[in-house]
């Protein structure tokens, strides 16, 4: 009996002291921000939306409706970025984001992809299903608002009511629905009712908060999240041929090398060789020794030259100071950068070799955009594996930004190479400074 009294007073106490913890605060938080956010998403996404169906129904206006759906469908991922973001730094809810959008090339291919893109289609499914959501959570915060507003009528009265002489109109505290409507205060002690029921619509608030903000956290990983299985097959199947065609092209790339650089200097060599055997000849002394010089030293540049690009060639398919792990080789390259570059690395269980070779050839490739393009005094690299099983590369530089990986430039490259490992590649790079761009990879391919 002692137990179950006890379990009672303690389930008690729970519910009474949820507004007093620090979950509440951001479970607020989120309901705020999230509701204003929500709020105007659906606005936003509504008016284009039926703005691009209505546009495109007559045939004047085809084109200028199909630029507003898909305007409408790039805001929408823009819109569930950030309610993704805002619930993992409110609520600590990390959401995996879907595929990147991959726009082709050529104006049709992109619109194609677009109007075919399934993840931005849910994102708008989400707008529109998240105003009633947000009418909750936006109700959530009047209703604290307002309970904490009634508690403090005791105080309010004896601040700014006690004293004698005239009447004094009576205060009116408001209780939103459906708790009741309006207490109306004309003593001290009438206060004390009203602060009652300011007491029970904060404790109310701070579990309907909870309730809503789990309900929008399920709609976010349901609709704003990975893929479904049918798109996760359809992407499988389009990073399976993005690594067909990476191992073609680099099949090509290895051959051309070697025909073009190797096998060139070679074939020199061994014809300078010759020309130099058919000098000497059956009598040394008959053979002109500064013709025949000229021929060897000839040879022996070419031999140096061609195992020049021997070595460039092996290291281009794999790098020797890959093993002595990833930070020492980002470290040397970061020393061989052009632009002054800084190396952080914090990396737990070692990634796969594939995962380091691609992590590698990415920092590479971004230093070399940085330095062909920014105008950057510094670049920043970072990698880490605070996350389990994910790596995380980080190049930052203080260059002049304007960076565009939809515009077929060496970032729609890596993105290409790392969505074949399922990994993802974020840019973040304003007019004006600065870049920063984020490679999330597997430790495991």
């Amino acid at each position: 009996m002692d137990a179950a009294i006890r379990r009672v007073a303690g389930f008690g106490v729970t519910i009474v002291a949820a507004p007093l913890t620090s979950r509440n605060r951001r479970e607020l938080m989120y309901c705020g921000f999230g509701g204003v956010a929500g709020l105007a998403g659906f606005w936003i996404t509504l008016v284009l939306l039926l703005s691009g169906l209505t546009v495109s129904v007559s045939v004047i206006g085809t084109v200028l409706g199909l630029v507003l759906i898909t305007t409408t469908l790039r805001v929408s991922r823009r819109l569930g970025s950030l309610h993704r973001r805002l619930l993992k730094r409110m609520l600590g809810r990390q959401v995996e984001a879907p595929p990147t959008f991959q726009p082709g090339t050529g104006i049709l291919n992109r619109v194609d992809r677009r109007l075919r893109d399934r993840p931005a289609w849910r994102a708008v499914w989400y707008a529109l299903i998240k105003l009633p959501v947000s009418a909750v959570q936006l109700y959530t915060v009047a209703l604290t608002a307002f309970g904490l507003a009634d508690v403090a009528y005791p105080a309010i009265w004896l601040l700014f009511r006690n004293h004698h002489g005239g009447s004094l109109s009576p205060l009116v505290a408001v209780v939103p629905v459906p708790f009741g409507g309006n207490i109306r205060v004309g003593s001290w002690l009438g206060a004390f009712p009203a602060a009652l029921a300011g007491a029970a619509c904060v404790v109310a608030a701070a579990w309907l908060a909870r309730g809503i903000n789990a309900a929008d956290g399920r709609c976010v990983r349901g609709l704003l999240g990975p893929s479904s299985m049918a798109e996760r097959v359809s992407e499988l199947e389009r990073t399976r041929a993005l690594a067909v065609d990476d191992s073609a092209a680099a099949l090509r790339r290895v051959e051309r090398d070697l025909h073009d650089g190797a096998q060139m200097r070679l074939a020199a060599l061994a014809m300078n060789l010759g020309m130099a055997r058919e000098k000497l000849g059956d009598d040394d002394q008959a053979a002109d020794s500064a013709t025949v010089r000229e021929l060897i030293d000839a040879a022996h540049r070419n031999a140096v030259d061609a195992l020049a690009d021997l070595r460039d060639l092996a290291r281009g398919i794999h790098p020797p100071v890959l093993d002595n792990g990833l930070a020492s080789a980002l470290a040397t390259l970061a020393a061989s950068s052009a632009i002054p570059a800084t190396v952080s690395a914090r990396i737990g269980t070692r990634p796969a070799p594939a995962i380091e070779t691609i992590a590698y050839f990415c920092a590479a490739e971004l230093i070399a955009n940085a330095t062909k393009h920014s105008y950057a005094n510094q670049i920043k690299i970072d990698i880490h594996t605070e996350r389990t099983g994910v790596l995380v590369l980080e190049v930052c530089d203080d260059g002049i930004g304007g960076a565009d990986a939809g515009r077929g430039s060496g970032l729609s490259g890596l993105a290409q190479r790392v969505s074949t490992v399922d990994g993802r590649i974020d840019v973040s790079s304003q007019a004006g400074g600065p870049t920063l761009v984020t490679v999330e990879l597997p430790l495991r391919a």
